[in-house]
């Protein structure tokens, strides 16, 4: 589990008490699709399964999510276009790319989501994957270079964990 003083894992650049800790603790709801999509991407990397579902649209959600055979360590994430989703708006679309390690490998996942406001509360609807695969390797660049990921991190604070 992510502590309160640790910087939150989606990318936000704040600590998890001050960015999606008060989302996955019921105390306030996302106000953005982008918001959402980072509060899920912190789930996902948690395995807080209640949560996932909780952001799930109802008309889309399945019965249930097994972590038991995860073995993905989702490391970061890279937003890279928001399509409305403001906290006026009752449709959004978010595209971004997850970073994760697997097996001692580094891999991307390119997926471009889309969300509702139902409520006054975004939920998740659905996603298209546009592209997923392993990240180049920075084994020639070394353990001090930039990650690969795009995370703006050194590798071994990074993908190379």
């Amino acid at each position: 589990m992510t502590s309160h003083t640790e910087t939150c894992l989606c990318g936000s650049g704040l600590n998890y008490s001050d960015c999606c800790g008060p989302y996955h603790a019921g105390e306030k709801l996302p106000a953005t699709a982008e918001q959402l999509m980072r509060s899920r991407f912190t789930a996902y990397a948690l395995r807080n399964v209640d949560y996932l579902l909780a952001s799930w649209d109802t008309s889309k959600r399945p019965a249930s999510i097994d972590f038991s055979k995860e073995t993905a360590a989702w490391q970061t994430l890279q937003i890279i276009d928001c399509k409305k989703g403001g906290a006026k708006d009752s449709k959004g679309i978010v595209e971004f790319k997850a970073y994760y390690s697997q097996d001692g490998e580094s891999y991307f996942m390119h997926e471009i989501s889309r969300f509702v406001k139902t409520n006054q509360r975004w939920l998740y609807l659905d996603g298209v994957i546009k592209a997923a695969g392993k990240v180049a390797s920075t084994a020639n660049a070394g353990r001090n270079a930039l990650c690969a990921c795009g995370s703006g991190k050194k590798f071994k604070h990074c993908c190379g964990r």
